[in-house]
């Protein structure tokens, strides 16, 4: 038997029906905080430390707190990063050393950079605790640039009225950070990146453009088919950097979209603290080791939540 037709050629990473448009898939490892919460660690990963200028990324709940119980994150530090948390259900207060005291609901953006130091905590409003919490959202880390590492510590709220929406048959896109689909979100970001909030309905097919930079996918819920490979809640699928990638659903979904220009030098992680410089690192570890709480010092206290603290790990 002979065949005329031409040798099949490689796959072309540029196109969006291509194999190789998924680089990677991430599946995430449960990490206990303490009291029983626990939450789904996606990066940093062994096999993908990053994307783009994100550096940690956690998915929590949904989890449901009997009466009298909620979330308590106890005061802590960061340096050198920004904390971006997001929900999707419940309520979390946020205090921290700025004397900043906000209430985050679903939808909203918290947006703090540690630039050269911040303690906050986080936990279940009272009256929500009194009567029973649920508590379902993101928080991801984001580097900053060498430049604007040691920058003032600043906090922003963006209530989720404020971001932008783009709908398109069968999908709605929140812009959670950075530019995509012809919008751009209110939050400042000091290196150009992007955060997206995506629902589609059944049925429904959405083409992530090019030019975001390193890109990645997280499944929240519902099932995300990609080069006719369909993927499950819990999974980072990590895209290859150019080219339209298109995503579909059978029964409906929502996943985020993270992505952006990475740095050009590595960052170091060691508990809450990064930096591209490992000495930095250790001289967090021995402010936060022998913190006294001085307003002008490396880790004030946060004002009305000063009574208790996480000690550095041994």
């Amino acid at each position: 038997m002979t065949r005329d037709d031409p040798p099949s050629e490689p796959p072309d990473p540029t196109d969006p029906h291509s194999a190789d448009a998924v680089a990677l898939v991430l599946e995430p490892r449960e990490r206990d905080l303490g009291d029983g919460f626990f939450v789904r660690r996606v990066l940093p990963a062994s096999k993908r430390r990053t994307v783009g200028p994100f550096l940690f990324f956690d998915h929590f709940g949904p989890v449901a707190f009997p009466p009298g119980g909620g979330l308590t994150v106890r005061p802590h530090p960061h340096i050198n990063l920004a904390t971006v948390t997001y929900l999707f259900e419940g309520a979390i207060d946020h205090r921290d050393s700025l004397g900043s005291v906000q209430t985050i609901r679903p939808g909203d953006i918290n947006w703090m950079t540690a630039g050269r130091g911040i303690v906050h905590s986080e936990r279940t409003p009272p009256e929500a605790r009194a009567s029973g919490a649920t508590v379902h959202g993101l928080q991801l880390w984001v580097g900053l640039p060498r430049a604007h590492e040691e920058a003032a510590p600043a906090f922003h709220h963006h209530a989720g009225e404020t971001l932008p929406v783009v709908r398109a048959p069968g999908a709605e896109i929140r812009v959670l950070a950075g530019e995509a689909f012809g919008a751009r979100s209110p939050v400042e970001a000091l290196s150009p990146l992007v955060y997206l909030d995506v629902r589609l309905d059944a049925g429904a097919a959405l083409s992530l453009p090019d030019g975001l930079g390193d890109r990645a996918v997280y499944v929240v819920d519902g099932d995300v088919t990609c080069v006719g490979r369909a993927f499950a809640p819990a999974r980072m699928l990590v895209l290859a950097p150019h080219g339209l990638v298109r995503l579909t659903t059978d029964g409906g979904a929502r996943f985020v979209v993270v992505g952006g220009e990475p740095f050009p030098e590595p960052r170091h992680l060691w508990w809450n603290f990064v930096s591209s410089s490992e000495e930095r690192l250790e001289q967090a570890k021995r402010d936060w080791l022998h913190r006294r709480g001085e307003p002008d010092g490396p880790f004030p206290l946060v004002p009305g939540d000063d009574a208790e603290f996480i000690p550095l790990p041994k």
